[in-house]
């Protein structure tokens, strides 16, 4: 019996995908849910598991290429392999592909559509795919490319000149050109909208990080043996914004049309750079969180986002986001909203530097904090209110115990 591999439901609001790898060749052995292709959407990438052991008989999507859910990317041929030895110490030859029956690769529906659209011969394409598969770009390049002279010219030599020209052609030799992934795609879109429909303002304050450095210096230890996970910076962090959250309750709102949606709930996005780009899990119901939930929950939200393993429901829903940028040694930074929410915290790195305390200069521990805000929404009392609550609630870390 043969199988349809086909793209599951990807999740609210997204339809589209793309083939990012395969694991298996036709003909390779698969175990029961062992993982057949990885797609890529515009959040997260996911794996597509075998719905049984068998053979997988032929790969109609080649890498590289966009499918909507539902399509079918190739189909799994039940049963043991033919690569396995029949126990007569013989093995049975791997069954012919749909590629080697026609002498040609399959082609996936929208490279097909474009062929037969434009009335193109498959054979006159060079495939730059897998295996030389033929990808939607080597027909749109075939589509752009100048139709060739009905007859050619005879040109008279002239001397060879060393021009710009050859200098750019030089440089233009050195470059590489990859696509952009499905995700560095929606980033780009999101980040470009957010300045396009929101009012973006950025607000400053620096914040002595001794209490809070002190604190964990402090407890650091017992902390880890009771709860076994470290106690970082960010369940202060996350602590303070929920505490600054429910004074200022338009940072934690949205606008919808004519609307404003104030959210009762705190689910606070935590901006983490994966190797596939950057994601924003959400820490739901913070409010409701001791630090030891907070950084259990930041260290199991980080382990998934590094392995890939983020689903659509860790990534949504969030209402407040906090970015820092300090891991990388950020000293100050702008953060750009992440919508529809209409603020963002950003954390910048820890940097010893003189303060003027009671009369008297200081050598403290001081972090650059910045609030971006959508002004429409929030105004510049509010927002700068905000800041000092966090920057209070750190420099007295008691407060967050007492509810100050």
């Amino acid at each position: 019996m043969t199988l349809n591999i086909t793209v599951p439901e990807l999740g609210e609001s997204v339809t589209e995908a793309t083939v990012a790898k395969w694991f298996k060749a036709p003909g390779d052995a698969v175990a029961l849910d062992e993982p057949l292709v990885e797609l890529e959407t515009d959040k997260i990438a996911l794996e597509i598991n075998a719905a049984s052991a068998g053979v997988l008989a032929d790969i109609l999507v080649p890498e590289g290429e966009d499918v909507e859910v539902g399509a079918v990317l190739g189909h799994l041929a039940e049963g043991e392999s033919p690569k396995a030895n029949d126990g007569n110490g013989a093995a049975e030859p791997a069954p012919v592909s749909k590629a080697t029956q026609d002498d040609a690769l399959p082609l996936s529906p929208a490279v097909r559509k474009l062929v037969e659209d434009n009335d193109l011969d498959p054979s006159a394409i060079s495939g730059s795919g897998k295996d030389g598969r033929i990808l939607k770009g080597d027909v749109l390049k075939l589509l752009q490319a100048p139709a060739p002279q009905a007859h050619a010219v005879e040109v008279p030599a002239e001397p060879a000149i060393v021009s710009a020209e050859v200098d750019e052609l030089t440089e233009v030799a050195d470059e590489e050109r990859v696509p952009m992934s499905r995700l560095r795609q929606r980033v780009a879109e999101r980040l470009k909208m957010a300045q396009d429909t929101a009012a973006i303002l950025t607000t400053f304050n620096e914040v002595d990080m001794s209490q809070v450095m002190a604190a964990r210096r402090k407890y650091r230890d017992a902390f880890e043996k009771k709860h076994g996970v470290r106690l970082g910076f960010m369940s202060f962090f996350v602590k303070a914004a929920v505490a600054a959250l429910k004074e200022i309750p338009s940072v934690n709102a949205e606008i919808d049309g004519t609307d404003i949606v104030y959210k009762k709930y705190y689910h606070i996005g935590v901006a983490v750079s994966a190797p596939q780009g950057l994601v924003v899990p959400v820490l739901r119901d913070a409010d409701k969180l001791g630090f030891a939930g907070i950084e259990k929950n930041i260290a199991a939200l980080g382990a998934k986002a590094r392995d890939g393993k983020l689903s659509m429901a860790d990534l949504s829903g969030g209402t407040f986001t906090i970015s820092n940028g300090g891991v990388f040694g950020s000293l100050m930074s702008t953060p750009i909203l992440n919508p529809p929410q209409s603020g963002i915290l950003g954390m910048n790195k820890i940097q010893e530097r003189p303060i003027a305390i009671g009369g008297q200069m200081e050598i403290r521990p001081m972090m650059y904090l910045a609030l971006s805000y959508d002004h429409r929404l929030i105004d510049g009392r509010e927002a700068v209110t905000f800041l000092v609550r966090i920057k209070e609630c750190i420099e007295e870390p008691e407060r967050l115990l007492l509810d100050l």
